[in-house]
Formats: structure tokens, C-alpha cells, sequence
């Protein structure tokens, strides 16, 4: 029986993602030919989420030519990439992502929109405002709302690869420095709880140089900086392939 009180939780639920700032994705990150021809002889990698992974995805794609095939959410016209968002619209996208598909590795992360603050009047780029904003979620809920995308990833079989999240520069106007840190330890615990392996992208994002940042206070990279992304994440999703 449907009760109030659940209808109620629903209309929350849909009332925050319908306020959520629609995720941004830079244009270059978006260029190139998505559609993927699946080699049924190959085993199948699905990479999950945001703008970062975006831009690591086709070149991930390339070194693993002839090993795997490697997929990511696509948006409903099939020809350009989704962007996960944080762990609510993770959730409530999830199975949509999965597919149904048999899925070998699945290498995810969610963190950066998940620590954003954000305020309805910001005119910044995805309402982004540390000040008068708000965090959605905030900590709790992020640990809460990754144990249940682990426990869902990993009913499906599949080995799975946990990407820390990457550096917050200064100057993000939405974001803090060092809020980085905090919620990767938050996600560290969760993975430790289910032995789940860590590509560390923060250490080696935080190693950076500016030049390979697309532009001061921005949490993307060039296309240089996201080369060296996907070059670590195909060693460990290389690695996971071998496992048993």
C-alpha cells in the first residue's frame, strides 16, 4: 500500500533533482565520435561519472583498442556522452546506466558535484556559490548514497575500480579546497568496507602542473591533463581485466 508519507518522499526526492543545476560538461570534452561497436569477443568496461571521466573516456577508450570495449552512459540521442552528476542523480539513474549489460569492470567515482555548493540566484556556471550555497548532499548523505551504489554495482558481478576524486583548485567558486580530501575519505571507508580497489586520481591531479587546468579555479583539464588521467585509469582497469 502507497502512503502519504512515500508519495511524500518521492515528490522530495524528484523536487531536489528538479533544482539541481543541469550537469555542465565542457564542449572539447564532448568532441569526438562516441557511438561504440562492441567486439562480442572482447570483455565490456563501463566507466561512470562525471564531466572529469567524460574527458578521459575516448582516449581510455583508444589504449584499450583491441582489449576491451569501453562504454559510458550516453545521453537519450546515443550521441554524446551523460555526465553522472552526484550520488542523488546516480541513484536515481543507476539501473539506467547499467542496462542490463553484462559488465566485466565498471571504474566509477562521484564527488565533485556531490561537495559543489550551489544557490538558485548564482549566476555562476551550474549555480556554483560557496557562500550563500548550499551542499546537495551534504557528507552524510554522500556516504549513505555511495553505499548504496556500491551495493548495486556490485550485485552486478562485475570487478569493480573506485576513482578518487580530483583536485579542487583555489579559486573554485563553488567548491573548497580541501573539501577534496574529506570526501575522498569518506569514500576510502566505503571501499574499504567492501574491498574494493582505489585508483588514486586525486594524488596524481593534485600533481598537476596549472598549465594542464583548463583555466584558473577550474576543476577540468585540457585535453594534455586529460590524457594523463586516462592513461592511469587504463593501467587500472588493464589490471582488473587480469583478476579472476
Amino acid at each position: 500500500m502507497i502512503t502519504r508519507s512515500f508519495l511524500g518522499l518521492i515528490f522530495c526526492c524528484f523536487a531536489g533533482l528538479a533544482w539541481a543545476a543541469a550537469p555542465f560538461t565542457p564542449t572539447e570534452d564532448l568532441r569526438g565520435k562516441w557511438e561504440a561497436q562492441a567486439d562480442p569477443k572482447l570483455p565490456n568496461v563501463l566507466i561512470l561519472g562525471d564531466s572529469i571521466s567524460i574527458g578521459y573516456t575516448l582516449p581510455v577508450r583508444e589504449l584499450l583498442r583491441g582489449k576491451a570495449n569501453v562504454f559510458r552512459p550516453m545521453r537519450p540521442d546515443g550521441r554524446q556522452p551523460d555526465n553522472c552528476g552526484d550520488t542523488t542523480m546516480g541513484l536515481a539513474k543507476l539501473n539506467q546506466y547499467l542496462g542490463g549489460n553484462r559488465w566485466d569492470v565498471i571504474h566509477f567515482n562521484w564527488g565533485l558535484w556531490d561537495l559543489c555548493y550551489r544557490h538558485p540566484e548564482s549566476k555562476e556556471q551550474g549555480n556554483r556559490d560557496k557562500v550563500k550555497g548550499k551542499l546537495s548532499p551534504p557528507p552524510a548523505d554522500y556516504e549513505r548514497n555511495l553505499e548504496k551504489l556500491v551495493e548495486t554495482l556490485k550485485a552486478t558481478g562485475a570487478r569493480l575500480v573506485w576513482a578518487s576524486t580530483t583536485v579542487v583548485p583555489e579559486g573554485e567558486v563553488g567548491r573548497f579546497v580541501g573539501d577534496d580530501a574529506k570526501y575522498n575519505a569518506i569514500a576510502a571507508r566505503v571501499m574499504a568496507r567492501h574491498q574494493i580497489p582505489v585508483n588514486d586520481l586525486h594524488a596524481s591531479s593534485k600533481a598537476f602542473p596549472p598549465a594542464i587546468f583548463t583555466k584558473p579555479g577550474d576543476v577540468h583539464f585540457t585535453i594534455e591533463g586529460s590524457a594523463k588521467l586516462a592513461a592511469q585509469v587504463a593501467e587500472k582497469i588493464s589490471e582488473a581485466l587480469k583478476q579472476p
